[in-house]
């Protein structure tokens, strides 16, 4: 159901057809990476948070960034803390390993962590631990309804030098071709 509603999301947009999905799995970063044949940076990882009263805060972040605190609190103003799987199921109608800001149980805030700045195009689950779909970062910005980009994470590659050689090294990246 969870990728049948994030297929119904991107029907808005004329993109339903664009969701990718495989035979093998891409519920980690590094199986997501393999399945479609990128660096594990380039897929958009979606993490969710207990928010305020209740409700849960999705960020999504490049594959290599990690949540950091100190930015956390200074962003939002309390503590990050991770949902359990129950609650993630429950707040996104997404189970863990296909969670993402799209096709959501409920209305919830996303945020987009400036880690993704740095890329051309990612690659963000749809809702099940074998799917995703290629968006440009303008794209994956309208698609999940962001609020705004945030600064919240950490050890990803900030060199501009080294982001641009990246991007020079993705444009000319070829990728695995995807059964169905």
């Amino acid at each position: 159901m969870s990728l049948e509603s994030v297929k119904t999301h991107f029907k808005q947009w004329n993109r339903d057809k664009d969701v990718m999905e495989f035979d093998t799995s891409s519920a980690t970063v590094e199986q997501a990476a393999e399945t479609i044949g990128v660096e594990p940076a380039r897929i958009a990882k979606t993490l969710s948070f207990r928010g305020i009263e209740e409700r849960a805060i999705l960020i999504v972040a490049a594959g290599d960034a990690k949540i950091d605190n100190k930015k956390f609190r200074q962003q939002f103003g309390f503590k990050a803390r991770m949902l359990s799987p129950e609650e993630v199921l429950e707040q996104t109608g997404h189970a863990i390993g296909g969670v993402c800001p799209f096709g959501l149980r409920n209305e919830l805030d996303v945020y987009l962590d400036i880690s993704m700045q740095r890329f051309e195009t990612l690659y963000p689950a749809c809702g099940s631990s074998n799917s995703a779909i290629k968006l440009t970062k303008e794209e994956l910005f309208t698609y999940s309804l962001a609020k705004e980009w945030v600064d919240v994470c950490k050890g990803w590659e900030e060199d501009e030098e080294l982001a641009y050689n990246q991007g020079n090294l993705i444009t000319i990246e070829t990728e695995k071709s995807v059964h169905r």
